[in-house]
């Protein structure tokens, strides 16, 4: 359960907190469950699906990524999604991931909750089993839905049985501020769910400010415009709520122009507690270890940074203070 490469000097157990399932959906494995299942799709191969991911902004990913779910039916179809993404996870170093899932995305194509989460849930325990790696599941928002919609899906989730650790906020930010989905929240709350948003990636610092104040979320998802603003970046470091950052991610819906243009030396050097996460690997060109080797190239870190994001990463997440103990104790110099 340790990232191990070449480019790294540290054997390190990492967390990744923002990584959403339907985002792992490598374009080989989209053609061979169309074809399986007959689906028509608007490209003639792989590589030219791969050619549609030269996205512009986020709604240019968003229109391809709800596309291509369409594969996704079945319980099975959950289960062999979420397991490559943990084997591959595990292969990476990731010892715990925290999942996000959108039911609405499926909910509104007939698929129904316990099919999506049931299966998922089946794939955590099997590769659990399997590696080692431990995971749970934070269902999110469609925020450019109804707000309704949200608070059908909260109470289906709900009915399935299936365990679930959060609720999150995600989709298409621009003019859908987290107040909207407040009463949302406030229920999931009271049904004992932690609580996340993506905010701050394409909308302002308000929707940061939203995303707290509001919602009571304990983690900000992505948040990179929250550097704008001098006094929630205090309020950040000062309340040590963690932002999950996806370098990849915005270099690829160009949030950022270079990769050197990602702010994690600022963020680390305000004192922000800071998590690297890939976000929606198989659209930006990269798992967490491809992101952290990324960032390693391009802006030198050293073991004492790493260390930083390894230990980031584990204090950020969900699990109980015995299991950010025991990975505290695996993050060291390698032998």
């Amino acid at each position: 359960m340790m990232l191990r490469s070449p480019a790294l000097p540290y054997r390190l157990p990492f967390c990744e907190l923002h990584v959403h399932i339907e985002g792992t959906l490598e374009p080989h494995t989209v053609f061979a469950l169309a074809q399986a299942k007959g689906i028509a799709l608007p490209y003639d191969s792989v590589h030219q699906l791969q050619e549609a991911y030269r996205f512009t902004d986020l709604q240019s990913f968003l229109d391809v990524y709800y596309d291509n779910m369409k594969v996704l039916q079945t319980e099975d179809d959950f289960f062999e999604l979420g397991a490559a993404y943990l084997r591959r996870a595990h292969g990476g170093g990731v010892a715990h991931a925290e999942i996000f899932v959108d039911p609405q995305a499926h909910s509104r194509r007939g698929i129904d909750e316990a099919t999506v989460l049931t299966g998922l849930n089946r794939a955590i325990a099997a590769v659990g089993a399997e590696t080692g790696i431990s995971a749970s599941l934070i269902v999110c928002i469609v925020r450019d839905e109804p707000v309704i919609e949200a608070e059908r899906m909260l109470d289906r989730v709900l009915t399935t049985g299936v365990p679930i650790t959060g609720l999150g906020l995600d989709s298409a930010e621009q003019g859908h501020p987290p107040e909207l989905f407040a009463g949302v929240f406030d229920r999931a709350r009271s049904a004992g769910m932690r609580l996340v948003a993506h905010a701050g990636e394409e909308g302002p610092p308000e929707y940061v400010w939203q995303a707290l104040d509001v919602l009571g979320v304990e983690r900000v998802d992505h948040g990179n415009r929250a550097l704008e603003d001098r006094a929630l970046v205090a309020r950040l470091a000062a309340e040590r709520i963690p932002l999950t950052m996806c370098p990849l991610s915005n270099l690829r819906l160009r949030v950022i122009d270079r990769l050197s243009d990602f702010p994690l030396l600022p963020a680390l050097d305000a004192g922000l507690l800071v998590t690297i996460n890939s976000d929606d690997p198989a659209y930006f060109g990269g798992y967490l270890d491809d992101n952290i080797r990324a960032l390693v190239k391009t802006f030198a870190l050293g073991s004492d940074e790493l260390h930083a994001l390894a230990t980031n990463s584990v204090a950020a997440s969900f699990l109980r203070e015995s299991e950010k103990t025991r990975l505290g104790t695996g993050a060291g110099p390698s032998a």
